[in-house]
């Protein structure tokens, strides 16, 4: 059943759609008759802030970093202020509506029209960007879409001062986009990740605003099509992203603006794909702890996830989901969006999501008639993942299995998390016990044969056991086999997630939660036993060891039998990089219980209280 009617749109003389389904045009009286005045004033207020400021030339030697010493974060940062800088002016003059922020906007988008690339040197062949090669990247993609977003609302006023501004515009991105997007084969467009929509979003937003010949635009369609289809049908059935929550907003996310899209602008679309799609939107809740937190295994670059207001309402409406709807309103009561709407647009991504807001906005009476809702949900179980969550009384487990091939991986499996989350109705935050670090800054290491050098990918330093001295292995085959669940509780056999040199048979791992506790069991067999056995347990909290068999993290304790397990705690904060600082804060510890005793049969248990 379709959830919104089609209206059929059609290509204007300039290249650009009419405005039918799309949000309305800058010039409507829309956007000062139906945003709330404090919003309004609020994206105005930061708009203000970038008039008449200069716009950044991206240096070639800033760019070159990556290929000469593996940083990407420098030009990174650079490039992502300047498209800031743009989606906050041209948003205040969709509110002002007067033209005092044109100038500025014309400015900065010639400027970008300069940059001989858009994209991100991680994502690129050579040393220096050349005008010749356009590879489409993901951020070359994202840039085009927001510059279309900004020429499809502007157009009459960025006219008004000169033609020929669209005009070199529409150039640029069928230059840099449409054209080289049509033609090239493009691995990213066979992927089951993120890449792939992500980049479909952005070129589908092109193709509707820009593309001025039929054929190219019905052929683009076609392909953005099969490149949605092939993304949804790998997605696993039960909705899970096993890239994390940190890449939800740019994978299910991504897929939902292309069928959006899609059926807005009256093309064949992808409604034989929503009962996936449901699921695929609802994973942004079922991983969500409380107070703004969220489950963030893999490469999730944060454990918070309320900055995304602007896709996850338009998504819940799309699919129907109450929960979802009434997540994004909590959002937007818990940061104030309506005086403070700026302030969370800028924080919507690694540069505001202009599309998105415009989209949310679009139906933004609705939205602040939703009523906001919290969605702290009892349990969870993802089983193609092989991801649970539980919450009981006061405190919130999760746990994975799945295996070491997947995308943004790190060696986890068998990885589990224990936060204390208060009651709501109080002003407690909630307090992450045993965590997962997830990702620190992104270089030339991250995504190279040396990735699991990094001592963030590495099971030693995850909430695992090392066995014989050996720690996990990456790769597909090195798997958990899931042995029981039921609410509230998973056991898993992780032994299959260890190279042959671990030495090790079997290795059930039990995780359990009552209102009291968070218990773990280790029940394994070992072939041989060549070095005491470890278990390793990261913490933000500095412990404190009460006595034998009682480790104390801010008020809750970690219990184990002092028989069987012999406690100390290494400060691991030295090894935290700016990005994880400022997760986490200054200090990280590792909690390493050695067993006493050489036993290949073994039973050992642990509670968090």
């Amino acid at each position: 059943m379709k959830l919104r009617t089609i209206i059929i749109l059609t290509i204007c003389a300039v290249g650009t759609v009419a405005d039918a389904a799309l949000p309305p045009r800058a010039d409507a009286p829309y956007w000062r008759d139906s945003i709330p005045e404090p919003m309004r004033q609020s994206y105005i207020a930061k708009g203000e802030t970038y008039l008449g400021q200069p716009w950044t030339s991206l240096p070639a030697t800033v760019f070159a970093e990556f290929k000469t010493n593996g940083n990407r974060v420098n030009y990174e940062a650079l490039s992502f202020a300047k498209r800031r800088q743009l989606a906050h002016l041209v948003m205040a003059e969709v509110m002002e509506g007067e033209g005092r922020f044109v100038p500025d906007v014309v400015n900065g988008l010639m400027s970008l029209c300069e940059e001989t690339w858009w994209g991100l040197p991680a994502h690129y062949g050579t040393k220096v960007a050349r005008t010749a090669d356009q590879n489409v990247d993901l951020f070359n993609a994202e840039t085009a879409g927001m510059i279309a977003w900004t020429v499809y609302m502007l157009k009459k006023r960025l006219d008004a001062f000169s033609p020929l501004v669209t005009e070199r515009v529409q150039s640029e991105i069928e230059r840099r986009i449409l054209q080289p997007a049509l033609k090239n084969n493009y691995w990213w467009k066979r992927a089951s990740m993120n890449w792939n929509p992500w980049i479909c979003s952005n070129w589908l937003t092109c193709v509707t605003v820009c593309e001025t010949d039929s054929t190219r635009r019905q052929q683009a369609i076609g392909q953005i099509r099969q490149c949605a289809m092939t993304f949804a049908d790998a997605y696993p059935d039960d909705g899970g992203c096993d890239e994390g929550p940190g890449y939800w907003d740019r994978a299910a996310a991504s897929l939902f603006e292309v069928m959006q899209l899609l059926e807005d602008t009256g093309q064949p679309d992808l409604s034989d794909r929503l009962p996936k799609l449901r699921a695929m939107g609802s994973y942004v809740y079922k991983t969500y702890i409380a107070g703004g937190y969220c489950v963030n295994f893999a490469d999730a670059h944060s454990n918070r996830l309320l900055q995304q207001v602007n896709v996850v309402y338009p998504f819940g409406r799309y699919i129907d989901d109450p929960v979802m709807r009434r997540f994004a309103a909590y959002i937007g009561q818990q940061k104030d969006i309506v005086h403070k709407a700026a302030n969370l647009f800028d924080l919507s991504g690694n540069f505001p999501a202009l599309g998105r807001e415009l989209m949310l906005l679009s139906h933004i009476s609705e939205f602040l008639r939703e009523q906001p809702a919290e969605p702290r949900l009892d349990d969870v179980w993802l089983p193609d993942l092989q991801i649970m969550t539980a919450r009981r009384g006061q405190l919130f487990v999760a746990m994975k299995g799945g295996h070491n091939g997947e995308s943004h991986n790190h060696n986890d499996v068998g990885q589990f998390i224990v936060y204390a989350t208060p009651d709501p109705a109080g002003d407690v935050a909630p307090q992450p016990l045993l965590i997962d670090l997830g990702v620190g800054e992104y270089t030339a290491q991250t995504f190279s044969a040396g990735r699991y050098d990094i001592w963030t990918m590495q099971s030693a330093y995850h909430n695992l056991p090392r066995i014989n001295g050996t720690e996990q292995k990456d790769g597909k085959q090195y798997a958990a086999r899931v042995l029981r669940h039921e609410p509230g509780l998973l056991q898993l056999d992780i032994a299959g997630a260890y190279p042959e040199a671990a030495q090790v048979r079997s290795w059930r791992r039990t995780v359990s939660i009552s209102r009291r506790s968070v218990s773990i069991t280790e029940d394994y067999e070992l072939i041989a036993c060549r070095q005491p056995t470890e278990l390793m347990l990261m913490t933000p909290v500095e412990p404190h060891m009460e006595k034998a068999g009682v480790i104390v993290l801010d008020g809750h304790r970690l219990s184990y039998d002092a028989r069987q397990l012999q406690a100390h705690v290494e400060d691991v904060s030295a090894l935290l990089d700016p990005l994880l600082q400022n997760i986490w804060g200054q200090h990280m510890y590792r909690i390493i219980l050695t067993v006493r005793h050489g036993d290949l049969h073994n039973r050992l248990r642990y509670t968090i209280d």
